[in-house]
């Protein structure tokens, strides 16, 4: 029992809380569920205490944690129950907790994980944004604490895996990172059928289950955008050190090219607990409960160059990144603005890019160099994102 590891799942009723709930449930000697988190889905997040038994439940809604707290208490279930910021914090950092899995979605998620950072945890980061708005803080703060970083996202697990010499300490020199994008549900489509997705198409993501927001990112490409800057700084390399590879069987979850001319690639079926599996065990593998890759079935690979002018927010992205911290928080923030108003059918596909990109025409050079700062700037980049939105309202076109 003294080896059972206690986790802390920031994000518990979202696609990667799930999953990692799952993967938690086939090792019941080796993980125990010391905290969950969740925004506003009170019946999903009680359904979770009351299966997994945590020690503390954190809304982040306060309203939403009052629901939760009468629901534990009708049942008779003993927890401590927390609400907002703070309460995240606090499961994030909690003596009794080794492991915290950052599921948060959005800038939302900074705070807790910092948090996490700061109380040496090994930190399973599956919010890429942390790293977008705050790369360089959140990379000292890493080392400093001497926490463990390893990533969830698909992309970043497998270059993780493919990069053993650097996982031990040692630096081998690589020569780029191959991050495959499955292109979303429009890689075929035309500018006009861009100019008229709806909210609905652009959540059917073609291999991935995803979250509504996750899943406008993988349609637009700002996704891949977002996992470029987080490569760089997970990996200490710049941003033309990596190639994005349009790869629609989603098969290959990326690549490494190394000097010598290797290539080293993670191939398995589209599933999250995979990596989730992964992190929980590093440097062991355990058993996920995902289905062993049929090669046969897969029968072919496709790769492509992904097309800028198909593809805006890709190519902000990587601008934005070469203009520095400033550039990628009001990336991040006017994305969040932008695509929130979609999925409200406040603005058209099409806006998104075009309000992300007014945002940045402002955005200063450089990289804030403290939290105070970084949170600034968030804030500045959302509301003048609200401010373009009426720019594009109901207009449909760039």
């Amino acid at each position: 029992m003294a080896n059972i590891k206690n986790i802390t799942i920031l994000g518990a009723t979202g696609t990667i809380g799930i999953n990692t709930l799952d993967v938690i449930a086939r090792h019941p000697n080796r993980f125990k569920v010391w905290a969950l988190s969740a925004n506003t889905q009170v019946d999903k997040l009680f359904a979770q205490c009351v299966q997994h038994q945590p020690v503390y439940a954190v809304m982040a809604d306060h309203n939403a944690a009052e629901q939760l707290q009468q629901k534990c208490t009708q049942q008779g279930l003993a927890l401590t129950v927390l609400s907002g910021t703070a309460g995240l914090e606090t499961i994030a950092s909690l003596d009794a907790v080794d492991y915290v899995m950052a599921a948060i979605v959005g800038a939302a998620g900074l705070l807790p994980n910092l948090a996490a950072a700061k109380a040496g945890k090994r930190v399973m980061l599956a919010n890429k944004e942390s790293l977008v708005m705050s790369g360089q803080l959140f990379m000292d703060t890493v080392h400093t604490h001497q926490a463990e970083l390893l990533p969830i996202d698909s992309e970043h697990n497998a270059i993780f895996q493919c990069m053993p010499a650097a996982n031990s300490g040692n630096h081998t020199p690589i020569r780029k990172i191959l991050l495959t994008a499955s292109g979303g549900p429009f890689r075929t489509a035309t500018r006009q059928q861009l100019m008229a997705v709806t909210p609905e198409q652009a959540i059917a993501h073609p291999n991935w289950e995803m979250g509504k927001k996750i899943s406008v990112d993988s349609a637009t490409m700002m996704n891949k955008g977002l996992e470029m800057i987080e490569a760089c700084w997970l990996f200490s390399v710049a941003e033309q050190d990596i190639q994005v590879v349009i790869h629609p069987q989603s098969t290959i979850h990326s690549m490494v090219s190394y000097n010598d001319g290797s290539v080293l690639a993670q191939l398995g079926n589209p599933d999250m607990r995979t990596p989730i599996a992964y992190a929980l065990g590093w440097p062991e593998r355990i058993v996920s409960g995902v289905a062993d890759l049929n090669l046969f079935e897969v029968a072919q690979l496709d790769f492509s160059r992904p097309d800028f002018n198909h593809y805006p927010c890709l190519r902000l992205a990587y601008e934005a990144h070469s203009q520095g911290g400033y550039a990628t928080i009001a990336l991040n923030a006017a994305n969040e603005i932008a695509v929130a108003a979609f999925l409200d059918k406040q603005i058209a596909f099409m806006d998104i890019p075009a309000v992300i990109e007014t945002v940045l025409q402002d955005a200063a050079t450089g990289t804030p160099n403290n939290l105070d700062a970084i949170l600034y700037a968030d804030k500045s980049s959302r509301q003048q994102a609200q401010q373009c939105l009426v720019n594009y309202t109901n207009r449909g076109q760039l």
